[in-house]
Order: C-alpha cells, then sequence, then structure tokens
C-alpha cells in the first residue's frame, strides 16, 4: 500500500524524472522563471527549494570544507558547474533571511494547445516583493505575566491622550479669534462685490434705456417720412380727379343747353 507516499511521478521512470527535474532547475537558476505544466512545476518546487537551501547553509558556513562539500552536493544533483556558481555566488543571498517558500507558481488560464494540460509559471520570491519578510501565523506567543501587565499600559497610554488632547483644545481656543477676524474680512468683501455688481447692473439697464429710446425715436421719424411721401404720392390723383369731374360738369351744362 502507498499511504502517506506522494511523488510527483509523471508519469515516467525515475532517470528520466531527475533529468528533467536537473534541467529544469538549470533553467531557473539562469532566467529566474520558467514557463511550464502545472504538474512540473508542483514536481520542481521540492528539488530546486532543497538546492537553494545547501547553497544558504555554504553561504553561512564558516568553514571552507564545508562550502566545498556543499557546492559538490549541488553539482552532483543540477549537472551544470555555471548554474551552480550562479546560485552559490549571486542568488543565495537574497534567501539568507528567509526560512522557506523560495518560488512562486501563478497558475495561467488559458490551457495548451493540442492536449488542454494546464499551464503555470514558476519564480523566484525576490526581497524587492511586498510582502518578503511578513510572516504566518502573527508573532511570538506571549507568557501570563506579560499580558497582565498590558492593562497598566493601556491606563498609562489612555492618560497621555488625555493630556493630549487638552493641549490641543487650549492651542484650538487661542487660534479661534483671529480666525473670527478673518472671517469679518472675508464677509466684507463680498458685500462690497456686491455693490459693485449692483452699479454694473445699474449702468447695464440705462444703456438698454437709451439703446431702446433711439430705436423708438428712428422708427417715429421713418413713419412720418413714409406718410409725407404716400400723401405726396396722393396729391396728383387727387388734382386729376377734381378735373376731370369739372369737364364732366361741363360737358353736361353744354348738353342741357342745346
Amino acid at each position: 500500500m502507498r499511504h502517506s507516499k506522494h511523488k510527483h511521478l509523471l508519469g515516467v521512470k525515475s532517470a528520466h524524472r531527475l533529468s528533467l527535474m536537473a534541467n529544469m532547475c538549470c533553467a531557473l537558476i539562469e532566467n529566474g522563471r520558467i514557463r511550464t505544466t502545472l504538474a512540473k512545476a508542483k514536481a520542481l518546487r521540492p528539488s530546486i527549494e532543497k538546492i537553494i537551501t545547501l547553497a544558504k547553509k555554504a553561504h553561512l558556513a564558516e568553514d571552507a570544507a564545508k562550502k566545498v562539500h556543499y557546492r559538490r552536493l549541488a553539482i552532483a544533483r543540477l549537472r551544470n558547474k555555471k548554474s551552480v556558481q550562479k546560485l552559490f555566488d549571486e542568488l543565495a543571498e537574497d534567501f539568507v533571511n528567509r526560512t522557506g517558500g523560495y518560488t512562486r507558481i501563478y497558475k495561467l488560464a488559458i490551457p495548451r494547445l493540442g492536449d488542454a494540460a494546464d499551464m503555470a509559471i514558476i519564480e523566484f520570491v525576490k526581497a524587492s516583493d511586498k510582502g518578503y519578510g511578513k510572516r504566518k501565523g502573527g508573532g511570538k506567543k506571549t507568557d501570563k505575566k506579560s499580558k497582565s501587565s498590558k492593562p497598566k499600559q493601556k491606563k498609562d497610554e489612555k492618560e497621555e491622550a488625555e493630556e493630549i488632547a487638552e493641549v490641543v483644545v487650549e492651542d484650538t481656543a487661542a487660534v479661534e479669534e483671529p480666525v473670527a477676524v478673518v472671517e469679518e474680512s472675508a464677509a466684507a468683501v463680498p458685500a462690497e462685490e456686491n455693490i459693485t455688481d449692483l452699479d454694473a447692473d445699474q449702468e447695464s439697464e440705462e444703456e438698454t434705456t437709451s439703446g431702446m429710446a433711439g430705436t423708438t425715436e428712428e422708427t417715429v421719424s421713418e413713419d412720418v417720412s413714409s406718410e409725407s411721401s404716400e400723401d405726396s404720392a396722393n396729391e396728383p390723383d387727387e388734382k386729376l380727379a377734381n378735373d376731370t369731374s369739372e369737364d364732366s360738369g361741363d360737358s353736361k351744362g353744354d348738353s342741357k343747353k342745346d
């Protein structure tokens, strides 16, 4: 039975799996991030973190023989001296203050074309990332004696807060008087602005009334001139009508005499 013997077998033999993990570890060390399937990323995490632990031990060791020993163990697993040199000389310093969790896995939304395998990105956790120094589970455990001393600390903090509040109230009372003077001056300024606005409105009304008077005078003069022209045009017509009426009267008188 295989209870509690979970391993990422990946459906291949052990020799194939070891060489696959070594190649993926070298690629991750050289590039800092790789894209692979989700199953391979989960299988890669424990193996690369064990090698990073060897690099940390070599970095913290004072004995030169131990440093060489840890380096040889890493070369036996990775089978690449350049990758081991980069990990021990450059990357180990970033993980000295971290107790675990050296890698991060992002699951991608789009699966691989062909077999629809889940894809993921695995990368190193850098010291410049947010939350690098945070720990899970809170801080250290506290004793009963330290718990009993907390109420006294709270009382002292309350007293200090009350003293600070009193000082702040006194400062605000001293500052209120000049503020009132500033408010009065600010209230006087809008009154002057209102007076200027009223003067401007009166001037605009006078201009409009003068404009209306000018326009009415012009219209009256135009009406008078049009009436005079009409009267002058109608006078010749009236004279012609009178002449014709007189001629007709003379002709009627002559006919009666005959």
